[in-house]
């Protein structure tokens, strides 16, 4: 067999190659130790919730969010039980709850109305505060087209497909891509055309944590130069109460 480091340039492409290694190394250990700044915020919450001011205004305030089920989301006295050993009923009548969140306007997003009938509620609330954070930082969302930014969305819970998605009859080309996690993340990035990673993310309770931690990863090795990252969950049917 021939000796490779005898083959004419085989030095030199060495060199070269070591000194890129080093390149990226050097811009690694920049990219680590460089501040992540986060530039806006938006947000929903119990308690009439709608801008970061208000959570501040409510947690400074030391208001209650906590009231009982509404009746919008579904009627509390067919699965009430005091007693918490019942089948199939739940014990608390009690929780904590976004308001209005069967209030959309599709036209604003290039959505028809029978489409966004199957949209979660959550998606829904995904858009309306993915714009609202990009207008408080004086960003114009449709300008991100092709940029390097990321998505990372804690998404866990499913209450929209157990009301809607499960009768057969219901099932329309809308009906999975209204309701799974990966349509729920994948439309901001379809939408505003990001070319950066998309991660639904599902760790349960510490999704929109873990979410966070994978943006900031995302960020410090160079996978994108921006980064949405939050979470969204809505207990819409009886059913999580019951569990």
């Amino acid at each position: 067999m021939s000796d490779p480091s005898r083959t004419p340039g085989f030095r030199e492409a060495l060199t070269e190659a070591l000194k890129k290694i080093k390149r990226l190394q050097e811009r690694e250990a920049r990219l680590r130790a460089e501040p992540i700044a986060v530039v806006s915020m938006a947000c929903r919450y119990p308690g009439g919730v709608t801008s970061p001011e208000d959570l501040w205004r409510l947690v400074q305030e030391g208001k209650d969010a906590v009231t009982e089920i509404p009746a919008t989301r579904f009627d509390v006295n067919t699965y009430f039980d005091a007693d918490p050993d019942a089948a199939g009923k739940m014990y608390s009548r009690w929780g904590g709850f976004v308001e209005d969140v069967d209030q959309f306007e599709p036209s604003f997003f290039g959505i028809s109305p029978r489409e966004a009938r199957r949209m979660d509620p959550q998606e829904r609330l995904l858009l309306e505060c993915t714009w609202e954070l990009f207008e408080r930082a004086g960003v114009l969302p449709l300008e991100l087209a092709g940029s390097a930014t990321g998505v990372y969305l804690g998404l866990s819970s499913n209450d929209y497909l157990y009301l809607d998605g499960m009768n057969e009859e219901n099932v329309d080309a809308y009906s999975v891509l209204g309701t799974v996690h990966s349509a729920m993340s994948g439309r901001l990035s379809y939408w505003l055309g990001l070319q950066g990673p998309n991660f639904p993310v599902d760790t349960a309770c510490s999704s929109s944590l873990v979410s966070l931690h994978l943006a900031c990863q995302g960020l410090r090795s160079g996978e994108c130069n921006m980064a949405i990252a939050g979470g969204v969950n809505l207990l819409l049917s009886p059913y999580g109460f019951v569990y």
